[in-house]
């Protein structure tokens, strides 16, 4: 079994780390939206999230990309709320609705460990950007409890640089969704300003930390970069621009998930240009796109 990077870190700093982070809530810049709210007593920014980490549900999950799923699932941790306001986004009752608990550092640690004894092959976190701290925490207590399993980071893409770097040693596969190729794409359609901009940064940073994906004998990640990249009618996901960085700037080994699953939701139906499902026609030449652009791992599920 493939065992999680932040079992190679000293005794007591996984521990250290989450103090670290924890410390950042008091004036919060855990995310790329930098909203200075004192979230420890109570205040909230952008992501709605306070103190504690709110989960949604977790489980096995069998949906996620083949190298994450395995034969035994993959252990997805749904986080509520979110540090984006994406306008067709297709979880809204947990990112935008809040639907979920608050859960302790132990009882989130719990849910680790229970993923793990029920035979997944990860811990897949999803949507834990404004939650990091509180995932540190966690997983400072389900380590001494013999927590092993790999650690993915399921992101937007919206990520702080400084906490990203608190996440060296501890994060194995990093999955973020590089969403808009274009910053004022995803100021509109996502209240995040400079989005494109942010992602590439943070995406070096994930990249530097963890190389190209590394996959085990029986086909799954053990570590590395897996990026994802959803598609939207009439382009409007700036693909082209997407992919040119990575091929660029990431790896021409970098693995690609050029995703065609788009369809109105939310407050899509506000918006013109996003009130209808992307075409085949649209799908075929995006992977065009990848492939002009120099990419060699791209997947189409």
């Amino acid at each position: 079994m493939v065992e999680g990077c932040y079992l190679k870190l000293t005794p007591g700093e996984l521990a250290k780390r989450a103090e670290q982070a924890t410390a950042v809530l008091a004036d919060c810049t855990v995310c790329a939206q930098q909203c200075r709210v004192n979230r420890l007593e109570g205040e909230l920014g952008v992501c709605r999230g306070g103190r504690q980490a709110v989960v949604s549900s977790y489980g096995p999950h069998f949906g996620e990309e083949a190298p994450l799923v395995g034969t035994r699932g993959s252990g997805t941790i749904f986080f509520t709320y979110c540090n984006l306001n994406c306008r067709f986004c297709q979880n809204c009752d947990i990112s935008q609705h809040g639907e979920g608990d608050e859960v302790s550092a132990e009882e989130l640690a719990g849910m680790m460990l229970d993923l793990q004894k029920r035979g997944c092959h990860n811990v897949n976190l999803v949507s834990p950007s404004h939650f990091v701290p509180q995932f540190l925490e966690a997983l400072a207590a389900a380590a001494e409890k013999d927590l092993r399993i790999p650690v993915v980071y399921n992101t937007g893409g919206y990520d702080s640089l400084d906490t990203l770097d608190l996440l060296d040693g501890v994060i194995d596969v990093y999955m973020p969704d590089i969403k808009f190729g274009d910053d004022e794409a995803g100021r509109k359609y996502a209240g995040a300003a400079g989005y494109f901009t942010v992602a590439k940064q943070a995406v070096k940073k994930m990249y530097g930390q963890v190389g190209d994906l590394v996959l085990d004998e029986r086909g799954i990640a053990a570590r590395g970069l897996l990026v994802r990249h959803l598609l939207l009618p009439g382009d409007l996901a700036r693909t082209g621009k997407v992919m040119e960085f990575l091929a660029e700037e990431i790896s021409r080994n970098a693995f690609v998930n050029v995703m065609d699953q788009y369809h109105p939701a939310y407050r899509a139906l506000s918006y013109p240009e996003l009130s209808r499902r992307i075409t085949r026609e649209e799908y075929r030449e995006a992977l065009k796109t990848a492939e002009r652009a120099g990419l060699t791992r791209v997947y189409t599920g």
